[in-house]
């Protein structure tokens, strides 16, 4: 099957400063990547490329056929995405922003966020602006699950999650993603926990990218270390 996402000597300067060069990848159907490393190192970078927000220097992307700056409006509609940072409408209950959400996106999936929320115990009358920091990211990931998009695109999905929360989403996101064939491309400098999540990985040095294979086959060559302990290995510590 063609690749939901493809790469192709990828290289992007900031002016002098170069990011990364060469980068070449690629994302299969029902395959959940994430490209992980320390900040600062081309993730955010990446996933702007990948969305056609930022020309790189030189090479292409493409997104389920298409060159990223080219995305027709009928693509974009199978892309969810989460940039850095959530922004919620605190104001509403956790019933008022999935209604309000549910608008925008034809093909929405209620149940894939009300699941969510089940899991955290939250009730649907519950205000956001009573929660807390991990509850509310936890808001924010539910209404990305539920636009039902070909291709979910998480850049620092784990941003304000304790390891309590993260590890919740980590198993509720693969069971979603492999009940319904979903294809993921995730961010994180935060490793914990992702080993039971991610199918291919992508580590990121700053200019250089060190490992781009299946997750199981890194784990392989370093028998008796976790993911987080193989990135430390490799990256140096923070």
């Amino acid at each position: 099957m063609e690749p939901v996402i493809t790469c192709e000597h990828l290289t992007h300067y900031y002016g002098s400063r170069k990011i990364y060069e060469d980068l070449n990848f690629e994302i299969a159907p029902g395959h959940i990547v994430g490209l992980l490393g320390k900040n600062g190192t081309g993730k955010t970078t990446t996933i702007n490329i990948l969305m056609g927000y930022l020309t790189p220097t030189s090479g292409s992307c493409r997104i389920f056929g298409e060159e990223s700056h080219r995305i027709s409006p009928a693509t974009r509609e199978r892309i969810a995405l989460l940039l850095e940072g959530h922004v919620q409408y605190s104001y509403m209950t956790i019933s008022q922003i999935e209604k309000f959400y549910s608008s925008f996106y034809p093909k929405w999936d209620k149940d894939a966020y009300y699941g969510l929320m089940e899991k955290l115990k939250v009730a649907p009358g519950q205000k956001i602006s009573r929660m807390s920091n991990g509850q509310r990211s936890q808001v924010s990931l539910g209404l990305i699950l539920a636009q039902n998009a070909d291709l979910l695109v998480l850049d620092d999905f784990s941003l304000g999650l304790d390891p309590g929360y993260r590890r919740l989403f980590c198993e509720y996101l693969r069971d979603y993603v492999k009940a319904r064939g979903k294809t993921v491309f995730l961010t994180s400098h935060i490793i914990q926990d992702l080993e039971k999540l991610v199918d291919e990985v992508i580590i990121m040095d700053y200019g250089s990218i060190l490992v781009q294979e299946s997750a199981q086959s890194l784990m392989e060559r370093f028998p008796g270390l976790t993911l987080e302990d193989i990135f430390i290995e490799l990256t140096g510590k923070y």
